[in-house]
């Protein structure tokens, strides 16, 4: 599997690197974790006619599947039911396997479950997992030496049952190719669109992610938490400045300048910003200069010096040293995989 995914494998964003098929089948199962399912229908079951081009085909498969003659129902985690379309056996026709959540992280994991799993993936299906999911990957012995992530409260015990897997609680997501895994329930979608991204590209994930309102793109390596969550905007300072910066991205700033834009000292603006972003102002608006290159990129025909111009880079150079930091790629690499040539 990693050498069919050559240069994909443990990047961070990934080029279209298709798996064998489009069929990606959900696991359901007793105690199923509904707004992990939902954020999982929402991107991948739900039609896109406005989409040209093929789409996923989804299923769900579970232990004990159902059919319209004798239905055995899955009772999830609000009391409501669902029958499965298939069984276990139909894993391994996917060409992504999702497992949204598990039951709890000390419910068993059935061996039958464990066996179409490995099978599948060997078969090449992708498998993603959402918050608690990873602990039913994990059974399966494939993550052995890989990253993984989950939700940071269940990291501790993730590791202590599986020290040979590299467990990183600061994360959304972790790409590991072929595995895939994200934090707690929201990151799933974050995950979700990564690999919409990863297959389809960046303007079709932007499309699926305004539909839904969400956030087109947030990186893997970003955060779980931060220390304030949710602030007030009326009381954050730190608002107008971002609103300030990614209007004004291809203007130099320094910690000084940014400071006096926000009527705050050096040391109180990176204390606020840390509080209100998770990262540092120049983290942040090193990433927002990312973004703003990967669109142009995608968009536009600008050469590369001119894009490090228009992202506040100044020069390729400087642009090429941090894209393919965060990016795994150059610069024309990357236009190569999503530019206008390739639509």
């Amino acid at each position: 599997a990693r050498k069919r995914y050559g240069r994909c494998v443990k990047q961070m964003i990934l080029p279209p690197c298709r798996a064998p098929n489009t069929r990606v089948i959900a696991l359901v199962y007793e105690g199923l974790c509904s707004f992990e399912f939902a954020c999982v229908t929402e991107v991948f079951a739900l039609a896109r006619p406005e989409l040209s081009g093929k789409w996923y085909e989804f299923a769900t498969a579970g232990l004990h599947p159902g059919n319209e003659k004798s239905p055995t129902p899955i009772k999830g985690q609000y009391g409501q039911t669902i029958v499965a379309e298939h069984g276990l056996p139909t894993l391994v026709e996917a060409g992504t396997i999702i497992i949204p959540g598990w039951q709890s992280i000390d419910t068993p994991i059935p061996s039958a479950l464990i066996e179409a799993l490995v099978l599948a993936h060997r078969k090449g299906a992708r498998i993603l997992t959402i918050c608690s999911g990873v602990f039913v990957l994990a059974a399966t012995g494939l993550l052995s030496g890989q990253r993984a992530t989950t939700h940071w409260r269940y990291a501790q015990a993730l590791q202590h049952r599986f020290p040979d897997i590299k467990v990183d609680a600061n994360v959304l997501y972790v790409d590991e190719g072929q595995l895939l895994s994200s934090a707690g329930s929201a990151a799933g979608f974050d995950l979700c669109l990564h690999l919409v991204r990863r297959d389809f590209g960046a303007k079709v994930a932007n499309q699926v992610a305004r539909r839904l309102v969400v956030s087109p793109h947030r990186d893997g390596g970003q955060a779980q938490f931060i220390e304030r969550p949710v602030a007030p905007a009326e009381h954050d300072a730190v608002a107008p400045l971002l609103e300030h910066l990614r209007n004004h991205l291809s203007q130099p700033f320094s910690i000084a300048e940014l400071g006096k834009l926000a009527s705050m000292s050096e040391r109180t603006l990176i204390r606020r910003f840390k509080q209100s972003t998770g990262t540092t102002p120049i983290d942040w608006l090193i990433s927002a200069r990312i973004d703003k290159a990967r669109a142009l990129l995608e968009a536009s025909r600008h050469s590369i010096d001119h894009i490090a111009e228009l992202t506040g880079f100044g020069s390729a150079i400087t642009l090429r040293h941090h894209f393919r930091l965060r990016v795994q790629l150059s610069p024309s690499e990357y236009r190569l995989r999503f530019g206008l040539r390739r639509r």
